[in-house]
């Protein structure tokens, strides 16, 4: 009888061991330390992934306003502004190079990352509202059918 009670209490504990070991794994691997030169390396990336998108089709929105032709009633304002979103795209892709190029780990970078972070961010917003006037303005295709 004893062996029994003895044989229940290890087979309790083993259950209660069981359901324990997939919440502490989980509590490790939750807590492991963040990389935060792959996190950074990561943000860089998919906004430069983004920034490509807008790129296209900023190039496809000026070509659309060419093929219209100084006939276009926004004509200049549009080829002006989507001018300045080019360039600022290419701006902060170059930026973006120079962030994933340097180690986040390296305090010494720190203030200088910290820099571009900051003008990569604020030439992002600048390229939202250009866009937004851009799109505003409207960009139409010429009319090929009759």
């Amino acid at each position: 009888m004893a062996s029994e009670t003895m044989e229940m209490n290890g087979d309790a504990d083993r259950l209660r061991e069981d359901r324990e070991a997939p919440q502490q794994g989980r509590r490790r691997r939750m807590s492991a330390p963040l990389n935060m030169n792959h996190y950074a390396n990561k943000k860089s990336a998919a906004e430069s992934m983004l920034d490509v998108a807008l790129l296209m089709a900023n190039a496809s929105q000026l070509k659309a306003v060419m093929e219209q032709g100084p006939s276009f009633t926004f004509y200049t304002p549009i080829i002006t502004l989507i001018s300045i979103s080019l360039i600022l795209q290419i701006t902060v892709g170059v930026l973006l190079i120079f962030i994933v190029k340097w180690n986040l780990n390296d305090e010494s970078k720190h203030y200088q990352l910290n820099v571009l972070e900051n003008v990569s961010t604020a030439l992002v917003f600048i390229i939202v509202v250009v866009n937004i006037f851009i799109t505003a303005f409207g960009v139409q295709r010429p009319n090929t059918g009759a």
